[in-house]
């Protein structure tokens, strides 16, 4: 494996995911304007080109700096393509909060929600793309790190389900804990494993499944 590839699959340390989750969180923004830059030129060059093809000189032309100004701001390729994946993560996680604002109900934004997380990561010309053409690189970094990165994603979805809960939308008996683990472990089996029943690029078929098979878990006097 190419050595900057290995940063999406480095355990040990706060994986992408959860920095990203934390930045979203604190509304983290990058008032650097020239490491803005190169983060956008790197993004272009890696949906072009993949990762492992791309060089920092590449970067460095597409962006129109030095590649000494590249090399002051990331000092490995390694810490490049990490800051370019995490700033791809974080953007999720801001348009999944800004897709269920559009709904109405708890059960409508269960449904928005699974939808947009879907499109969001299958459609981001990088994470999508990495998903599809380097299955091997990307999807073991996800769910082979002893789940810490679906654990990042459950405590984000559980933080939604206990807003719903205090707003009274949701019963409070709810186990928000179990019911988004629930919830991201599906989720990730369609990003993981390619789906020949169900359409993952028909979002009125996926908001179906959500309506049938996810919604029905904030009931907690079913069953």
């Amino acid at each position: 494996m190419e050595p900057a590839l290995s940063v999406l699959m480095a355990a040990g340390a706060e994986s992408l995911l959860e920095r990203a989750y934390t930045d979203a969180v604190a509304r983290v923004d990058d008032l650097d304007e020239a490491r803005a830059k190169v983060l956008d030129a790197a993004y272009e060059q890696f949906c072009r080109l993949g990762i492992q093809r791309s060089t920092m000189e590449d970067v460095a032309r597409r962006a129109g700096v030095s590649r000494i100004t590249v090399y002051r701001r990331f000092a490995t390729k390694d810490a490049l393509v990490e800051q370019v994946v995490r700033r791809e993560f974080r953007r999720y996680f801001d348009q999944f909060l800004v897709d269920i604002e559009q709904a109405e109900t708890a059960a409508d934004r269960v449904v928005l929600g699974f939808v947009s997380s879907l499109r969001a990561i299958r459609g981001n010309p990088l994470i999508g793309g990495l998903m599809e053409a380097e299955p091997d690189l990307l999807v073991p970094s996800m769910i082979n790190d002893g789940g810490r990165t679906l654990a990042t994603v459950r405590q984000f979805v559980a933080g939604q389900l206990r807003r719903e809960q205090r707003a009274g939308t949701v019963a409070a008996e709810l186990d928000a804990d179990v019911v988004a683990e629930l919830m991201v472990r599906l989720s990730a089996s369609f990003l993981a494993i390619p789906s020949h029943v169900i359409d993952l690029d028909d979002d009125e078929q996926l908001a179906e499944v959500a309506r049938k098979f996810l919604v029905p878990m904030l009931d907690v006097t079913a069953g």
